[in-house]
């Protein structure tokens, strides 16, 4: 925009030149000003600049404080063993029950929700949080080769869902594990149990069938030690069992969303109260700023004319 503009005052001069000496068509024309036009490009490239600053969206001062939000905390413990990857649900267990949660997530609002997965052993992912963006992030990164330890240990997935809740009072607290029940570790009950007590709902959505299916990898079907055929199938009476002692639901994961409506409906049911919840640090915006000064900027810039003005010139404040 400058050089257009130079190049467009170059040209004028030329032109004048053309006609004839400049101080004489300059003196021909009194009203014409020199500096006025300058300004007005001076005031137009600074309101460009201002608005270009406008829709960078500055940020500075980031906002702190609490917010009251009624809604439950759910830590949702995925199971990432290798039976997962059984296709006795479309396109497999562990790909259904991301779809689930990814659902569930959507769904949530005023809620807050973390994330763990186990097998052999049990490790969080995210902490309870009402940032879903980050959940839905750290659900699409979850794989079956993330727990070297394989195995099934129900146990420690709710001894560390358990630990995972915020000490809020009057919040209803769910744990949600999903899996296909085949437990090879001991004490799931009693952990169930230990976390009802404390006031957590343990809801265990047991997925895949009863008839069982092979576990595919990238060498044909899974073998055991005999050279025989794995085949995994869901245990629903443990996930009962386990449900029940944690004072929650048994739902059962299949191809449809009946599932995640009965979860909807379950956690609907628990005490939704008032919880304190931190700002999310967010900068505060200070387009608005900008935005009036710009106004002003192109105001000034409309109003300013490119010759002078008679009325303004019958006031002599400078001149006797």
């Amino acid at each position: 925009m400058v050089g257009l503009f130079l190049w467009s005052q170059w040209n004028m001069v030329r032109r004048e030149r053309i006609l004839g000496d400049r101080k004489l068509l300059h003196g021909l024309v009194d009203l014409r000003s020199v500096s006025r036009p300058i300004a007005k490009f001076v005031l137009f490239c600074i309101a460009i600049a201002l608005c270009i600053f406008m829709i960078a969206r500055p940020q500075f001062g980031q906002s702190t404080g609490t917010e009251k939000r009624k809604g439950i905390e759910a830590v949702i413990v995925l199971d990432v063993s290798q039976s997962m990857l059984a296709q006795d649900v479309n396109p497999n267990r562990l790909d259904r029950a991301k779809l689930l949660i990814s659902t569930l997530v959507d769904r949530m609002k005023d809620d807050k929700v973390g994330l763990a997965v186990f097998a052999g052993e049990a490790y969080p992912q995210l902490p309870i949080t009402n940032d879903y963006v980050s959940a839905k992030l750290f659900l699409d990164n979850i794989n079956c080769g993330m727990v070297t330890l394989q195995g099934t240990n129900l146990a420690a997935a709710i001894d560390l869902a358990n630990k995972s809740f915020t000490q809020e009072k009057g919040v209803g607290k769910a744990i949600i594990i999903i899996t296909d029940g085949e437990n090879h570790e001991g004490g799931a009950e009693e952990a169930a149990k230990a976390a009802a007590k404390d006031g957590r709902h343990v809801y265990m959505l047991g997925i895949g069938s009863t008839e069982g299916a092979e576990i595919p990898t990238e060498n044909g079907p899974l073998t055991d030690n005999s050279g025989a055929v794995v085949r995994t199938a869901l245990n629903a009476d443990m996930c009962k069992a386990i449900a029940e002692a944690g004072k929650g639901s048994y739902i059962h994961v299949d191809g449809s969303n009946v599932a995640q409506d009965q979860l909807q409906a379950e956690l609907s049911r628990l005490q939704h109260s008032d919880s304190t919840m931190a700002s999310d640090g967010a900068m505060n915006e200070q387009f608005q700023a900008v935005g009036i000064l710009l106004l002003l900027i192109l105001l000034i810039e409309m109003f300013l004319l490119d010759k002078q003005n008679p009325f303004y010139n019958r006031f002599k404040f400078f001149k006797k």
